[in-house]
Formats: structure tokens, C-alpha cells, sequence
């Protein structure tokens, strides 16, 4: 038994340092880290009786299931994030029964192909917390593209308002009710707050703190720095809107030059997974021994870590940032 241990722990050592060696520094992190500190700088902190307030007018009250979730879930703030930036209205209890009922479902399904009890429990609880997890990550990635195809339009809108003599607060109501999709929902939110109270740096860093996306940050940063040092703001939005589009255009072209490389990486680390699908498919004690044989077990174990080694490289190869 203390070979096997010893082999786990040099691969769980080598894949930890593949992944120090290939990680280097994080552009996202320090993006995040320069546009805190600009948001420092330019939004104005509001009291706690603003605060009060807003919670009173918008927020929600928890059902029994969301609170049942919450003692167990360690972050739950994160996972109600994470649901609000899908714009669907789901609650964490919701997401709470779903991840359930999918592990219950995969559990007596695999229980009655004839699986052992044990190895059923655990897929199907991996799956049940995984399957989720992808569902909101593939939503939040759809209603965040949508967002950054739509929002160059939205400014130039604002721009169009600006220059027309309609104050800043009025073209975004006009931007909310023209533009569909996730950029008319957020600016017509952030309308709203503003009706309630909100001053506009502190409803519209709000929803950039929701949404997390780099292209509404320069917005509201530009609107921040405007508001202090004065200047020509329909200039200032012409030309974001310029960068933004520019911007686009480089992912979508970066995109292009990866789609091959990520599509050879996708059938590769899927066909071991369905050839034994369809091997099992066709003779199930023959690959059920993969579960029985401790030594076919150690092999299977020592082919995932290599294969997870390989998919990270290669994840990082066609990974660029701009």
C-alpha cells in the first residue's frame, strides 16, 4: 500500500508544480487589482442608511429551502452572485434542489445498471454538484457576451443623448428602454436605484461589481474621472465606444486562431471517456473490473493525472489576454 501512496503523492507533487510553472502571473488578477484601485479613488461611499434603505426596496426575503442551503453551502454569498449574474431569477434553494434531485436521479439510475452502491453514491453526488455548476458558469458566459456584443451600441446611444442636451440620468432611462438584452435589463436597474436614492457612481459600480467585466468598469470609471476633472463626456464615450469595438474584434479574431487547437484538445480528452463509455456499453463486467482490480485502478488514476496535466498545458497555450 505505501508504494501506491508514494506514487499518488508524486503525481499530486508533479501536477502541483506544472500548474505553479505554468500559472506566472495573473493578468486578470492584476487588472482587477488597477481597476480597484481607480474605483477607490472615483466612487463616493454611501452611509448605512442609504444602505437600509435600498435592502428594504430591493431585497428578497429567504424561503426555508435557501436558508437550509446556506448552513450548508460554505460561500454562499459567491453562489447568490453568481445566480444574479445570470439574470434568471433563481434562488439558492432552487439551485440547492436541483444539484439534489440530479444526485438522486444519477445515483438509482447507475444503482440499477448494476454499479456498486458506493462508486453510484459518489458519481452521482459529483455530478450533482458539477452539472449545476456548468448550467449557471454557461449562462453567466452567454448573458456576459451578449452584454459586451450590445453595450458599444448602448454607449454610442448615450453619446447620441449627450450631445442632443439630454442630462446623463435621462439617456440611460432611453438606453434602458431602447436597448434589448442584458443591457437594457442593467441600465434599467440602475435607473431604478437611482429613483430610490442611489447617487450614479455608486448604482453604476454596483452593477459593474455584479456583472465583473472589464468593459463596464472603463465605463464607469470614465464616468467617474468625468464627473471630477470636467471635460467633453460625449467625446470621452465616443471614444470608449471606439476601444470597446476594437476590443471585440481582437477576441474574435484570437478566437479564431484557437478554435483548432481547443477543438483537438476537446475530442482528445473525451474519446478515452467515450470509448469506455461505449466498451461498457457493450460488455459491462469486462470494464467493471476497472473498479475491482486495484492495479487497473492505479492505472486509471496515474492516465487522469497526466491527461489533467495535458489538458492544462494546453488549456494555457491557447489562452490569451488582452
Amino acid at each position: 500500500m505505501s508504494p501506491v501512496i508514494l506514487l499518488f503523492l508524486a503525481a499530486a507533487m508533479t501536477l502541483g508544480l506544472l500548474v505553479i510553472a505554468f500559472a506566472g502571473p495573473s493578468t486578470q488578477k492584476t487588472t482587477a487589482r488597477r481597476l480597484a484601485g481607480l474605483r477607490d479613488r472615483h466612487t463616493v461611499v454611501q452611509g448605512n442608511t442609504m444602505e437600509a434603505q435600498l435592502r428594504r426596496i430591493t431585497g428578497r426575503r429567504a424561503t426555508r429551502a435557501d436558508l437550509a442551503v446556506m448552513r450548508i453551502l460554505p460561500n454562499e454569498a459567491e453562489l447568490k452572485k453568481r445566480l444574479a449574474m445570470t439574470g434568471k431569477t433563481w434562488t439558492v434553494g432552487q439551485y440547492g434542489i436541483g444539484a439534489v434531485t440530479i444526485a438522486i436521479v444519477i445515483f438509482l439510475l447507475l444503482a440499477f445498471k448494476g454499479l456498486p452502491l458506493l462508486l453510484a453514491l459518489l458519481i452521482g453526488m459529483v455530478i450533482g454538484a458539477l452539472v449545476p455548476h456548468l448550467v449557471v458558469g454557461y449562462l453567466i458566459k452567454r448573458r456576459i457576451g451578449s452584454f459586451i456584443a450590445k453595450f458599444p451600441d448602448a454607449i454610442e446611444l448615450l453619446v447620441r443623448g449627450l450631445r442632443s442636451g439630454l442630462p446623463i440620468s435621462e439617456t440611460m432611462q432611453v438606453v434602458g428602454a431602447e436597448v434589448p438584452g442584458p443591457v437594457g435589463e442593467e441600465f434599467r436597474a440602475v435607473s431604478d436605484k437611482m429613483r430610490i436614492g442611489r447617487t450614479m457612481d455608486v448604482a453604476l459600480q454596483e452593477t459593474a461589481d455584479r456583472l465583473t467585466t472589464p468593459e463596464f468598469q472603463f465605463f464607469v470609471i470614465t464616468i467617474a474621472i468625468q464627473r471630477e476633472t470636467g471635460g467633453n463626456l460625449a467625446e470621452t464615450l465616443q471614444n470608449l465606444a471606439t476601444v470597446l469595438r476594437q476590443r471585440g474584434q481582437m477576441k474574435l479574431k484570437i478566437k479564431a486562431m484557437s478554435s483548432e487547437s481547443k477543438a483537438s484538445a476537446y475530442i482528445i480528452g473525451a474519446l478515452p471517456f467515450i470509448v469506455f463509455a461505449l466498451i461498457y456499453s457493450i460488455n459491462p463486467p469486462y470494464m467493471l473490473t476497472f473498479f475491482t482490480d486495484f492495479r487497473l485502478m492505479v492505472v486509471a488514476g496515474g492516465g487522469f493525472v497526466w491527461m489533467a496535466i495535458g489538458a492544462f498545458i494546453m488549456s494555457r497555450m491557447v489562452s490569451f489576454e488582452i
